[in-house]
């Protein structure tokens, strides 16, 4: 009798925790580089041996529920107020009451101390400014501590057009006219191939990335504002490569899944190195042998992975990005594409890993791993 019970109780939890172990796996490819594409992995833990079932259940009990506890331990905070935005005075967007050319001193007095510095494509850092993720901005400054960019996912954008979070394209461009097409790195002009996920726009000597969200009826979801100058000295697509911007890369985009999961109401993510070491393994072996997805060429899947470097998990995804310039651009292609925005806003997850590498065209691929 007892054996039946443990049985049924097995097959119950089985049941129950399908959408745990049936998760899509996806990734993107630019649209200027390849058409994307994207495909399901099932049945991901699926086990033929009926005791190392039992184990593995028991296993993921027990860290499920540890993760439950810690996250309600760190409730969030409610009661932090979105700033008393006013309509810039210089130029025509300013993020946070922040405009560019403004002091680290105007912006501290507004925001306080950053989170976190880490390097960008600029060759400057991107310091990231929040309360727990809420009213999230990441401000770049030149050596005299002068701001020379801007970037916001969230309600934070004031303009003298009245352009602001939340309204349509075909608005943006009655107000800034038509975007440029093309942008000079060094000798060579780009073509800007956006397949109309943003806008870029030449305007107060900078230049200034509209993002929209396909998935909100094309409306402006983030934007990014970068000192004319600073955007010239940058002379090709990609930065070199480097450890430190590897390393800021991968915080850049933990930050800015992070943000977009405020934004959205769900609880924050925690930073696993774990997991950062097994997918900048990944990343790392799709760089050096030229391949792009998320089995890799011994035929393993992301979840093989993890388990061959005793990441215990109960639900688990990967999202995969090739050949952005940067980390922003990178995740905002993600939150435009279904499957991977479903992972970045999947309410079940507690940690996120991230890991780069370069190829030897300093072209960057990104691996996120998402679990509980």
């Amino acid at each position: 009798m007892k054996r039946l019970i443990l049985i049924l109780t097995i097959v119950f939890i089985g049941y129950v925790s399908k959408s745990f172990w049936e998760e899509p796996v996806q990734h993107i490819i630019p649209s200027f580089l390849k058409d994307s594409f994207r495909y399901t992995v099932d049945s991901i833990n699926e086990n033929p041996d009926f005791q190392s079932a039992i184990d593995t259940i028991n296993q993921q009990l027990h860290s499920l529920f540890a993760s439950f506890n810690n996250s309600l331990s760190e409730p969030r905070d409610t009661n932090v107020e979105t700033p008393n935005l006013t309509s810039p005075e210089n130029q025509i967007f300013s993020i946070h009451n922040i405009e560019l050319g403004d002091s680290r001193a105007d912006v501290e007095q507004e925001t306080g101390k950053p989170k976190r510095n880490s390097k960008n494509e600029y060759g400057v850092n991107w310091e990231a400014y929040h309360e727990n993720y809420q009213n999230f901005i990441m401000v770049a400054y030149d050596e005299e501590n002068i701001v020379r960019g801007l970037y916001t996912n969230q309600d934070l954008i004031a303009s003298s057009t009245g352009i602001e979070l939340g309204n349509a394209r075909h608005l943006v461009q009655e107000q800034l006219g038509t975007p440029e097409s093309t942008i000079k790195k060094g000798v060579i002009n780009y073509e800007i191939s956006s397949d109309g996920q943003y806008d870029v726009f030449h305007l107060d000597n900078s230049y200034t990335t509209i993002f929209y969200d396909k998935h909100e009826d094309n409306t402006v979801t983030a934007i990014q504002i970068i000192d004319e100058t600073l955007e010239k000295n940058k002379d090709a697509l990609y930065t070199n490569s480097s450890h430190q911007l590897k390393e800021g890369f991968e915080y850049q985009l933990f930050d800015l899944t992070n943000a977009s999961r405020e934004k959205h109401d769900l609880p924050i993510l925690a930073w696993d190195d774990h997991a950062r070491e097994t997918a900048r393994d990944h990343s790392l072996d799709m760089a050096e042998n030229q391949y792009f997805g998320h089995t890799n060429l011994q035929g393993q899947s992301p979840f093989d992975r993890m388990k061959e470097d005793n990441i215990r998990f109960t639900t688990a995804g990967e999202n995969l990005a090739y050949g952005q310039a940067s980390s922003i651009f990178a995740h905002e292609g993600l939150m435009n594409s279904l499957g991977h925005r479903e992972n970045i806003l999947q309410e079940n997850f507690d940690y996120l890993g991230v890991g780069l590498a370069f190829n030897n065209d300093s072209q960057p691929y990104f691996t996120e791993i998402f679990y509980r």
